[in-house]
């Protein structure tokens, strides 16, 4: 069985939503942010030399990095559902998408992030984050403007990945000039997956 160490308000919310959508049994393994610093607990240390969340074991192997997580579990146990073939036209922008919600522009977004958590100034930060989450805000808001998800009519783990970025920006600020975004995560917010992800998971401060 798959184990799944997470940590409150991280990136493990998105593979924890992956596993309930997919359906698959696992075993969560809870941790909370060190108060002082928001950083996770040295216990995920003693796991993986990196330290942080996700991580995820299977078959007395761990892993970190949440893009490469959800591309373990679909390859492994996805049984298609949430990814295109390697031979369909989505599939390059289905790879793009995951990406986009695990690097572009996440550095200054977080870093603004972390910073509110911790009570310090953000003026700069939020200045940085607001020009780097313009970016992939816009990109996503046109492609929303052909259906309800990413790749169209179909719901994949692309939506997942990439629903960090405009859940940031909503944190950080208003995201109303997207109303296709702000549809999109009502959708997704609604999703009987992610409602049991928040259930089991515990509260998630991006929430809408």
């Amino acid at each position: 069985m798959l184990t799944l160490h997470h940590l409150s308000d991280s990136r493990s919310q998105r593979t924890l939503w992956l596993l309930e959508e997919l359906g698959l049994p696992y075993r969560l393994v809870r941790y909370q942010r060190v108060p002082e610093t928001m950083a996770a607990p040295p216990e995920m240390k003693a796991l993986h030399p990196i330290g942080k969340a996700p991580i995820l074991e299977d078959e007395g192997r761990r892993m970190v990095e949440s893009g490469a997580i959800t591309q373990y579990i679909l390859s492994r146990y996805g049984d298609g559902g949430l990814a295109p073939a390697p031979t369909g036209e989505d599939y390059m922008r289905y790879l793009e998408l995951l990406e986009i919600g695990v690097a572009s522009g996440m550095t200054p977004v977080l870093l603004s992030v972390y910073a509110r958590m911790a009570g310090l100034p953000t003026g700069e930060l939020d200045a940085a984050a607001e020009r780097e989450y313009a970016l992939v805000l816009g990109y996503l808001e046109s492609i929303l403007a052909h259906g309800p998800w990413l790749l169209g009519n179909r719901f994949s783990a692309a939506d997942i990945q990439a629903s960090f970025v405009p859940a940031l920006a909503r944190f950080l600020g208003s995201i109303a000039a997207y109303p296709n975004i702000v549809a999109w995560l009502e959708r997704l917010e609604a999703r009987p997956a992610f409602r049991a992800t928040i259930e089991k998971g515990g509260p998630f401060i991006y929430v809408g």
